[in-house]
């Protein structure tokens, strides 16, 4: 991973139906190119034949939700475990400012529940050239396959989250890659 991250926050409301994790959409939609990342607000519905996710596919499952918070990140470059490994630093993030907030998440590898109740879904995927994260943020948890919550029942404002999340996922990411150029190789 380079040492900056961009992002972007859209202004218009977008369905995430799993299309979108592709290569190339963060770009189309704001222009930034390498480590880049797209925010955006809309509704979630991915269908069985979109799903990334093989177990949930071949178990026919669905996500659904009236309103999500999304992020698209395309890493250039990066491998699937590295990938993997900063989704999971994402969503810890995620749990350390809702902890922060007075809410009481509890993470099970890329998902937070509270308590017992879905917040999250999100998925690391391959392409050619990287890799995709997803992380979807439930803001209104309505028609949810799954026991759910959202951020407007948590009285967490979305707009703030999201902000602060992306803030704090950028300079984590810069600060790691200082961290890897300040050390010498050891024998």
């Amino acid at each position: 991973m380079k040492a900056q991250l961009s992002y972007e926050i859209l202004d218009r409301e977008i369905t995430y139906t799993g299309r979108e994790l592709r290569s190339g959409w963060v770009f189309e939609q704001t222009g930034l190119s390498g480590d880049a990342a797209a925010a955006f607000f809309g509704p979630c519905q991915v269908a069985t034949e979109d799903l990334v996710d093989l177990e949930d596919a071949r178990a026919g499952a669905t996500i659904q939700s009236r309103l999500m918070a999304h992020l698209i990140v395309e890493l250039p470059g990066c491998p699937l475990p590295a990938a993997v490994l900063t989704q999971r630093l994402l969503v810890c993030i995620l749990a350390e400012i809702l902890t922060g907030r007075g809410v009481r998440p509890r993470r099970e590898g890329d998902d937070i529940y509270i308590a017992g109740r879905k917040l999250t879904v999100s998925i690391a995927a391959p392409f050619r050239k990287g890799c995709l994260i997803h992380l979807g943020i439930n803001v209104d948890a309505s028609g949810a396959p799954v026991p759910a919550t959202g951020l407007i029942e948590l009285g967490v404002n979305p707009g703030e989250l999201l902000e602060d999340l992306l803030g704090r996922f950028q300079a984590e990411l810069a600060s790691a890659s200082r961290a890897e150029k300040k050390v010498r190789s050891v024998p």
